[in-house]
């Protein structure tokens, strides 16, 4: 509803949301200024949604002021931030069941089926690497004694994440938010409905709020190929698998597709990658390549151009090296919000990925709905952005005049790190994305191959870790893209991140003393940096 008011209702409206002391004897500057104040106030009001209460008599007290939907990590930080700035919350989550029934506990995809395990699976990968390079440094360990053993790593990870999901209970329950285990429906545009069907009682249960946030998250999409179900599994499956996959056939190329790829043939598995069309779609494709290509080297398979049509069993008694089925499917994903069964005006979702458009302040079409986190259009999927999202929002929902300055979220060079056998990190614009952006007679690129200094003894990996700049040369060659592939990844890039955040030039980076010896230093030695004048290249000077 959109009501227009002039003159003296606006202003009395909003004198009376101030309770201004306009009994006391005020001089012509105070008044001023207290007329300032309260036209600020006034424009506060309007953003939070009470002046068109006050104007249409909209009184109605409601249960919580805030429900966010959905338990992972932008929900959370939400709902934290916001019962720490004094509001009543409630969180709901519900985990739907794999084909395969498994579930998890609170705390998102990260926690349970995502991040967290990834990188332990990749550590122990690379452990096998660090055992064979061991040996060239002296160290006497029998090839034979050395194995490993599928079931202790798959319960001291799920035993830490099991830490974890407490850990989030506990947190919550110290902040009064109220965690409900469970689906939730709107049926008003400021009730929702949480199922019988989820909730353990078996009872209906109706909440009221002032403003929703939505951060439902993302979960894989089955093919949609006979027999993807049945014989199928997917990321959500991989990390409480009762047993070793064994030979595996990994269908994407995305990076949750190469980093569970890489992990399973750093256990010493046979593996494949079918590869619909490109690796590491949105990132800088030469990197990208780069890191296919040392996977390849080390023992991935990669079939190109290829799509499943169909995924039966194998024939016969079950075999570990000849495998059952195809055992991995990520690629692309569908956003969690289909369930938001909503009966008003509603928050408009792609068709083509049911992502939820918002503008910059993280607000849908439904002035009190928000969203955060993966679901969003065109934003990144990525932990710590929906942390900051989250952590932000209900700062500028609830913290008022403490905030001196509203902060949005950043969503402009963003650091991450492709967890890859040999890391991919980046910050900023790809190669592709910077030539669009600016021309490629307006930029220079600077790249140098390296070998680290902990490979040379063991003879491994010579010369294929590779870094490179993307300076803009019509703003004194400011760094607009970072790339980094070799060991550290996510330590390297997070310091050049906030180099960049802080305007990085290449000037700047040049006179920038290096560690040594160290993989980062390689960014910072002139000499190393070797300028690309065309993207058509095979190497370094």
């Amino acid at each position: 509803m959109h009501v227009t008011v002039q003159g003296e209702s606006v202003a009395s409206c909003s004198l009376q949301y101030l309770r201004w002391p306009w009994s006391q004897r005020r001089t012509t500057e105070s008044f001023r200024m207290a007329n300032r104040r309260s036209s600020s106030s006034s424009y506060q009001a309007h953003k939070d949604g009470v002046l068109q209460q006050l104007l249409c008599g909209e009184n109605e007290v409601y249960d919580y002021d805030l429900i966010v939907i959905g338990g992972g990590s932008g929900g959370l930080s939400c709902s934290k931030e916001a019962a720490m700035l004094g509001k009543k919350v409630m969180v709901l989550d519900y985990v739907v069941p794999t084909p395969k029934g498994n579930t998890w506990g609170l705390g998102g995809t990260c926690v349970n089926v995502g991040c967290i395990p990834k990188k332990l699976m990749h550590q122990t990968a690379l452990l096998r690497t660090s055992m064979q390079d061991a040996r060239k440094f002296g160290w006497e360990l029998p090839e034979e004694t050395a194995k490993h053993n599928w079931e202790t790593m798959k319960t001291a990870v799920n035993n830490y994440i099991g830490s974890l999901n407490w850990g989030y209970r506990v947190a919550l329950r110290d902040k009064n938010v109220n965690y409900v285990n469970s689906y939730a429906e709107f049926v008003e545009p400021h009730k929702i409905k949480v199922g019988r069907a989820t909730n353990k009682r078996g009872k209906e249960t109706f909440h009221t709020a002032a403003t929703f946030v939505l951060a439902t998250g993302e979960r894989p999409r089955y093919l949609g190929v006979p027999g993807d179900k049945e014989y199928c599994i997917t990321s959500d499956d991989l990390f409480s698998l009762p047993y070793c996959p064994g030979k595996t056939l990994v269908i994407g190329a995305s990076y949750v597709a190469l980093e569970c790829g890489g992990f399973l043939a750093g256990l010493g598995l046979d593996v494949t990658v079918m590869v619909r069309s490109i690796l590491l779609r949105g990132f800088d494709q030469d990197m990208a390549n780069r890191a296919g290509e040392h996977m390849e080297e080390h023992g991935v398979k990669f079939l190109r151009k290829y799509v499943p049509v169909k995924v039966s069993e194998r024939d016969g008694v079950y075999d570990r090296d000849k495998g059952r089925y195809i055992a991995v499917v990520r690629d692309s994903h569908r956003s969690l919000v289909h369930f938001l069964w909503l009966r008003f005006r509603s928050p408009p979702a792609s068709p083509r990925n049911g992502k939820i458009p918002v503008n910059d302040e993280e607000q849908t079409n439904v002035p009190h709905i928000y969203a955060i986190g993966d679901i969003l259009e065109g934003k990144w999927e990525l932990t710590p952005v929906a942390i900051q999202a989250g952590k932000l929002l209900a700062r500028r929902l609830y913290a008022g005049a403490s905030l001196k300055v509203p902060r949005l979220c950043d969503y402009v060079n963003v650091p991450t790190t492709v967890f890859t056998p040999l890391e991919y990190g980046a910050c900023g614009l790809s190669e592709e994305k910077a030539i669009e952006l600016y021309g490629q007679e307006n930029l220079e690129v600077y790249h140098s191959l390296f070998w680290p200094l902990e490979f040379t003894v063991p003879n491994r990996d010579n010369n294929k870790c590779y870094a490179k700049i993307i300076c803009n040369k019509l703003d004194s060659d400011r760094v607009i893209g970072f790339h980094y592939l070799g060991p550290n990844a996510g330590e390297v890039t997070q310091g050049y991140g906030a180099a960049m955040k802080c305007g990085l030039t290449k000037e700047q980076l040049d006179n920038t003393i290096g560690i040594h010896p160290t993989c980062a230093e390689v960014r910072l030695i002139p000499d190393q940096l070797v300028l690309v004048v065309t993207m058509d290249r095979t190497g370094c000077c």
